[in-house]
């Protein structure tokens, strides 16, 4: 297809691939941030065309799988109550919680409904003025916009059985994080395309500037990331540390400035939960006092949650790039799709999930590799 095919030429691929190599003369890590560019690197085999100095690690950047444990078993506590109607994207699910998932309330009787929209949500309690309706608000900047216009909406058309459990995260601070980590070796990073198509790339220089580290604003094909790497590891080389736009068709300087005007209308900053890595502060979206009757968490008082995370899940180590899902000893085993411990064999954008669907979890005679862990996952 025209405008896609053209970003996955593999006579192109090789060139830049050769490019890289020709460019590379020490050890590199990069880390892609985006848990879409994670599946496009592992479905095309991107790591394991790239000469043995580069080596790509995986972020956290699957909002699925970074809300906290304490977000989902508040979103479950909601759920379970009779006059409450509780709407998801269909991602979150079988995501699991202290005790269970959303699919599993659902079976035992909770009106638990997917939608693909806030705006379904909105129109949900317009049609039941009697129950409460209240929508699962994840996600990184990119689906803040149209989060934040649910709730001006809802607030603009008097819909008062609305509202929104708010769990936004920030790519910026997970960043900082990820650098401020004991044990860190990432030494470059991959931007989100999609976030700053929205949010524009501003945030990130003083990044670069304070930690010296190369921000390349990548897109999600192919050729997309492999010129990204290309770039990220050009600057390496040469010791410098800038932001550069790979994404030039989708992403400028500022971003959408009528959809960044939206979500400052509605939500502000403040601290956030993620879950394996602990608080980061400034990390997140909450809903602005302005519009706290809207406010899930304030409405329904789910504040005392008490949490249970699998004790053999490391989704915490690979959301900060320490570890991949090969080196995880339940990957494949105790955890898979059907039985998942961790957020990231769930979400459709988790790295687990996206090392079983391409098969990295078998070897050439289809048994559970064990080498796979030994060799790093390339």
């Amino acid at each position: 297809m025209k405008y896609i095919d053209e970003y996955r030429n593999s006579e192109i691929a090789a060139a830049l691939v050769r490019r890289i190599s020709e460019t590379v003369t020490r050890p590199w890590v990069l880390m892609e941030v985006c848990g879409g560019q994670t599946h496009s690197i592992v479905r095309y085999g991107i790591d394991r065309m790239l000469p043995q100095q580069v080596e790509l690690v995986h972020g956290p950047g699957c909002p699925v799988c970074v809300t906290s444990l304490e977000m989902i078993d508040r979103a479950h506590a909601i759920a379970q109550r009779p006059d409450v109607i509780f709407t998801s994207f269909g991602d979150m699910l079988r995501v699991p919680g202290s005790r269970g998932d959303l699919l599993t309330l659902k079976g035992r009787g909770a009106d638990v409904r997917v939608v693909y929209s806030p705006m379904d949500a909105l129109r949900i309690a317009q049609e039941n003025p009697a129950r409460k309706v209240v929508f699962f608000g994840i996600g990184f900047e990119t689906t803040a916009p149209a989060n934040a216009m649910a709730l001006y909406q809802a607030r603009r058309l008097g819909v008062k059985n609305f509202s929104m459990l708010a769990s936004h995260v920030l790519v910026p601070p997970s960043i900082a994080a990820i650098l401020q980590a004991p044990g860190n070796r990432v030494q470059a990073f991959l931007g989100p395309g999609h976030v700053c198509a929205v949010m524009g790339w501003r945030e990130y220089e003083s990044l670069c500037e304070h930690y010296r580290v190369p921000i390349v604003i990548t897109g999600f094909e192919p050729l997309d990331i492999l010129e990204g790497i290309l770039m990220a590891v050009r600057q390496l080389e040469q010791g410098r540390a800038e932001v550069e736009n790979q994404y030039v068709r989708a992403v400028s300087r500022d971003g959408n400035r009528a959809a960044r005007d939206l979500i400052f209308e509605v939500f502000e900053v403040g601290d956030r939960k993620w879950r394996g890595v602990g608080s980061i502060p400034k990390s997140g979206y909450r809903i602005s006092y302005e519009y706290r009757e809207y406010d899930a968490e304030k409405i329904f008082e789910v504040d005392a949650i008490d949490t249970h995370e699998p004790p053999q899940c490391i989704s915490g180590l690979i959301l900060r790039g320490l570890k991949k899902p090969c080196d995880c000893p339940a990957f494949a085993r105790q955890c898979t799709p059907q039985t998942p411990l961790g957020a990231t064999m769930v979400s459709a954008e988790g790295a687990c999930a996206a090392y079983y669907q391409y098969g990295r979890h078998l070897d050439t005679d289809g048994r559970a590799a064990e080498d796979c862990a030994a060799s790093g996952g390339r």
